[in-house]
Protein backbone atom coordinates (compact mmCIF):
# COMPACT_ATOMS: atom_id res chain seq x y z
CA UNK A 1 0.00 0.00 0.00
CA UNK A 2 1.58 3.23 -1.13
CA UNK A 3 0.27 6.63 -0.10
CA UNK A 4 -0.66 9.07 -2.84
CA UNK A 5 -1.53 12.72 -2.25
CA UNK A 6 -4.68 12.64 -4.40
CA UNK A 7 -6.64 10.53 -6.86
CA UNK A 8 -4.99 11.72 -10.08
CA UNK A 9 -3.19 9.82 -12.80
CA UNK A 10 -0.02 11.79 -12.04
CA UNK A 11 0.01 10.64 -8.42
CA UNK A 12 -0.61 7.03 -9.45
CA UNK A 13 2.30 7.22 -11.89
CA UNK A 14 4.52 8.66 -9.14
CA UNK A 15 3.70 5.63 -6.99
CA UNK A 16 4.55 3.35 -9.93
CA UNK A 17 7.87 5.17 -10.34
CA UNK A 18 8.61 4.55 -6.64
CA UNK A 19 8.06 0.84 -7.28
CA UNK A 20 10.32 1.01 -10.33
CA UNK A 21 13.07 2.54 -8.22
CA UNK A 22 12.60 -0.13 -5.53
CA UNK A 23 12.85 -3.07 -7.94
CA UNK A 24 15.06 -1.33 -10.55
CA UNK A 25 16.02 -3.72 -13.35
CA UNK A 26 13.72 -6.42 -11.92
CA UNK A 27 10.55 -4.29 -12.06
CA UNK A 28 9.17 -5.99 -15.18
CA UNK A 29 9.80 -9.42 -13.68
CA UNK A 30 8.08 -8.53 -10.42
CA UNK A 31 5.20 -6.75 -12.15
CA UNK A 32 4.59 -8.75 -15.33
CA UNK A 33 1.04 -7.44 -15.61
CA UNK A 34 -1.14 -4.90 -13.84
CA UNK A 35 -4.92 -5.15 -14.03
CA UNK A 36 -6.84 -2.08 -13.00
CA UNK A 37 -10.22 -0.44 -13.12
CA UNK A 38 -11.25 2.25 -15.58
CA UNK A 39 -11.02 5.29 -13.31
CA UNK A 40 -9.30 8.41 -14.60
CA UNK A 41 -6.56 7.91 -11.98
CA UNK A 42 -5.31 4.96 -14.07
CA UNK A 43 -5.38 6.80 -17.41
CA UNK A 44 -1.60 7.16 -17.67
CA UNK A 45 -0.78 3.53 -16.86
CA UNK A 46 -0.68 2.73 -20.56
CA UNK A 47 2.55 4.76 -20.57
CA UNK A 48 4.02 2.07 -18.34
CA UNK A 49 4.06 -0.34 -21.27
CA UNK A 50 6.43 2.06 -23.03
CA UNK A 51 8.71 2.39 -19.97
CA UNK A 52 8.82 -1.29 -18.99
CA UNK A 53 7.90 -4.77 -20.18
CA UNK A 54 4.83 -4.70 -17.94
CA UNK A 55 1.47 -5.23 -19.61
CA UNK A 56 -1.47 -3.17 -18.38
CA UNK A 57 -4.99 -4.56 -18.57
CA UNK A 58 -8.10 -2.53 -17.92
CA UNK A 59 -11.05 -4.43 -16.46
CA UNK A 60 -14.37 -4.28 -18.27
CA UNK A 61 -16.68 -1.64 -16.80
CA UNK A 62 -18.73 -2.93 -13.86
CA UNK A 63 -17.01 -6.31 -14.05
CA UNK A 64 -15.16 -6.69 -10.77
CA UNK A 65 -14.65 -10.41 -11.52
CA UNK A 66 -11.96 -9.35 -14.04
CA UNK A 67 -9.78 -8.68 -11.00
CA UNK A 68 -11.31 -10.94 -8.39
CA UNK A 69 -8.23 -11.41 -6.19
CA UNK A 70 -7.69 -7.65 -6.06
CA UNK A 71 -11.34 -7.10 -5.14
CA UNK A 72 -11.06 -9.70 -2.38
CA UNK A 73 -7.97 -7.93 -1.02
CA UNK A 74 -9.78 -4.57 -1.19
CA UNK A 75 -12.66 -6.12 0.77
CA UNK A 76 -10.24 -7.16 3.49
CA UNK A 77 -8.81 -3.64 3.64
CA UNK A 78 -12.35 -2.24 3.93
CA UNK A 79 -12.80 -4.15 7.21
CA UNK A 80 -10.42 -1.62 8.71
CA UNK A 81 -10.73 1.37 6.38
CA UNK A 82 -14.40 1.70 5.41
CA UNK A 83 -15.35 3.18 2.05
CA UNK A 84 -16.08 6.89 2.40
CA UNK A 85 -13.78 7.27 5.41
CA UNK A 86 -10.95 9.74 4.87
CA UNK A 87 -7.59 8.02 4.65
CA UNK A 88 -6.15 11.07 6.45
CA UNK A 89 -7.99 9.84 9.56
CA UNK A 90 -5.57 6.90 9.79
CA UNK A 91 -1.95 7.01 10.85
CA UNK A 92 0.82 5.52 8.76
CA UNK A 93 1.22 2.84 11.43
CA UNK A 94 -2.48 1.91 11.25
CA UNK A 95 -2.28 1.56 7.48
CA UNK A 96 0.90 -0.48 7.78
CA UNK A 97 -0.84 -2.75 10.31
CA UNK A 98 -3.75 -3.31 7.87
CA UNK A 99 -1.29 -4.09 5.08
CA UNK A 100 0.58 -6.58 7.27
CA UNK A 101 -2.63 -8.27 8.39
CA UNK A 102 -3.91 -8.62 4.81
CA UNK A 103 -0.62 -9.94 3.47
CA UNK A 104 -0.23 -12.47 6.29
CA UNK A 105 -3.70 -13.98 5.86
CA UNK A 106 -3.63 -17.40 4.15
CA UNK A 107 -5.72 -17.56 0.95
CA UNK A 108 -7.42 -20.54 -0.62
CA UNK A 109 -6.53 -19.23 -4.10
CA UNK A 110 -2.85 -19.40 -3.06
CA UNK A 111 -3.05 -22.96 -1.76
CA UNK A 112 -3.48 -21.60 1.77
CA UNK A 113 -0.19 -19.76 1.64
CA UNK A 114 -0.07 -16.07 2.46
CA UNK A 115 0.51 -13.35 -0.14
CA UNK A 116 3.77 -12.56 1.70
CA UNK A 117 4.97 -16.15 1.33
CA UNK A 118 4.16 -16.28 -2.38
CA UNK A 119 5.74 -12.88 -3.01
CA UNK A 120 8.94 -13.80 -1.15
CA UNK A 121 9.21 -17.08 -3.08
CA UNK A 122 8.85 -15.18 -6.36
CA UNK A 123 11.35 -12.48 -5.36
CA UNK A 124 13.85 -15.18 -4.35
CA UNK A 125 13.34 -16.90 -7.71
CA UNK A 126 13.84 -13.66 -9.65
CA UNK A 127 16.98 -12.61 -7.80
CA UNK A 128 18.51 -16.11 -7.86
CA UNK A 129 18.04 -16.29 -11.62
CA UNK A 130 20.15 -13.17 -12.06
CA UNK A 131 22.85 -14.11 -9.55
Amino acid sequence: MLPISNKTSGCVMEAIKQLQETYSEHFSEVFKTITTGNGSEFADLSELEKMADTLVYYAHPYTSCDKGTVERHNGLIRRFIPKGKRIDDFTGQQISDVETWCNCLPRKVLGYKTPDEIFEEEIDRIYQATA
